[in-house]
């Protein structure tokens, strides 16, 4: 690797930060502060969790989304549209299905008015590095994804750019192909065979970014921030199951599940608290599947993440979100990379169905400030009826649309569980008509 201390920044972000107008015509913040230099030689990797901001900033540096305050620039100069050396992949494969491989390579080099005997050298070239060679004529339909994403691999590299930007490249792809196509891109990279500089890759994936990065930075969200940095100085190839690289796995995990300052002291450690909490969906039957995991054995209510994803076969944002949603209701603490039963939780493990549907109700009523909020309206009005829209407009002062619809197909799907009220989806109203609901 080249050393950066004589190397000027080939791209270096200062104070960025981003917002974007919410529902309400208010300014949803999504990056806040964020400070970033990249050198020449390095693999830096941006984890956090969906939502963090990761792709925001990658936009950013590839000139697609302008900064709200702060400066970024490449090179030294201010970026003002996709700077000159900077590529991107994305994990869409966004090939052009009526040109072959060999047409879709050649796209790049076309628009910087390359001439075609130079295109189709160079194009040729790319396509025999990233390990496509004898599909030139082939069109997209005909690959396989792994082969697609080849494709846009070499659509990036054939333009030689210094910085090559990655955003989730491989999480489109199934287990076994993305690890074949990990392996293949370092072992170039470390052969000095990448006509690139330097790459910037946005993951969740912790082993991922273990395996692949020099430098990794772990954003917070609510708004996306610098959490920590991690340095990894791991000899490639390297090896998931050695001592160090799983040591260093657990850090970023526990760094990852670090609790931030509460922003509302009755809901402690859960970002964006009260109403205007964004709730992701997560079925029920997925909750109590985790908690009956976790307290059956070998766990016995508490659990290490990397070893719990690992036996589920879960990514790192899924057991991190799984896992916060039970922190939120209260049937699990979420704490320094480990998942730990409340009484509750335990509680909730060994009761039956319709036990379990009483104390989950009870539990969203109690620490989810909606379900409160929507219990309280229905229960005070005469028909015990409120629109869906009711509720939309006051999520919308605190969120985008998107995140609005995404929290009421939540709420539906657990207060239904619940039998907290009834839904009717042609009218979108909620009411209390729900046969078996006892009015608890």
């Amino acid at each position: 690797m080249l050393d950066q201390t004589k190397q000027a920044a080939l791209i270096d972000i200062s104070s960025v930060s981003r917002s974007f107008p919410k529902g309400s015509g208010e300014e949803l913040l999504v990056l806040e502060k964020v400070d970033l230099t990249i050198h020449a030689g390095e693999i830096v990797g941006l984890l956090g969790r969906s939502g963090s901001g990761k792709s925001t900033l990658l936009r950013i540096i590839a000139g697609l989304v302008a900064p709200s305050s702060g400066n970024a620039t490449c090179r030294g100069e201010a970026i003002a549209g996709p700077p000159n050396g900077v590529a991107m992949v994305f994990q869409s494969f966004a090939l052009f299905p009526w040109l072959t491989v060999l047409q879709n390579v050649e796209l790049g080099l076309e628009a910087l008015g390359v001439d075609a005997t130079e295109r189709r050298k160079r194009a040729l070239a790319a396509i025999d590095l990233i390990g496509l060679d004898g599909f030139e004529s082939a069109y997209p339909k005909e690959l396989s994804g792994g082969m697609r994403q080849r494709v846009g691999f070499a659509r990036a590299l054939v333009v030689h750019p210094d910085l090559l930007l990655m955003d989730e490249p491989f999480s489109a792809l199934d287990v076994l192909t993305a690890e074949t196509l990990r392996t293949d891109l370092v072992d170039l990279w470390m052969e000095g065979r990448l006509p690139i500089k330097s790459v910037l890759m946005v993951t969740h994936n912790i082993e991922e970014a273990v395996l692949m990065c020099d430098r990794v930075l772990v954003f917070s969200s609510n708004p996306g921030r610098v959490a920590a940095e991690f340095k990894i100085d791991l000899k490639h190839p390297r090896n998931r199951l050695d001592p160090t690289f799983r040591q260093i796995v657990e850090q970023l995990y526990a760094r990852m599940t670090q609790r931030e300052e509460p922003k509302t002291p009755s809901l402690e450690g859960v970002p964006g608290g009260g109403v205007g909490m964004v709730l992701d969906h997560v079925s029920s039957n997925e909750l109590s599947g985790l908690i009956e995991t976790l307290a059956g054995p070998p766990y016995g209510g508490h659990a290490d993440l990397p070893v719990l994803a690992s036996q589920l076969q879960l990514e790192t944002d899924e057991i991190l979100h799984l896992g916060e949603t039970l922190q939120l209701l209260h049937f699990a603490h979420l704490s320094e990379g480990d998942l730990v039963l409340t009484d509750a939780g335990v509680r909730f493990a060994h009761l039956d169905t319709d036990a379990r549907k009483k104390l989950f109700a009870e539990h969203l009523v109690n620490y989810v400030p909606v379900f409160s909020l929507l219990k309280r309206v229905l229960d005070e009005r005469p028909s015990h009826m409120a629109p869906a829209a009711r509720f939309r407009n006051e999520l919308e002062d605190y969120m985008s649309e998107d995140y609005a619809d995404e929290t009421i197909k939540t709420i539906v799907s657990w207060g239904r569980y619940a039998e907290l009220f009834a839904y009717d989806e042609q009218s979108e109203t909620f009411s209390l008509e729900n046969p078996g609901h006892d009015g608890a």
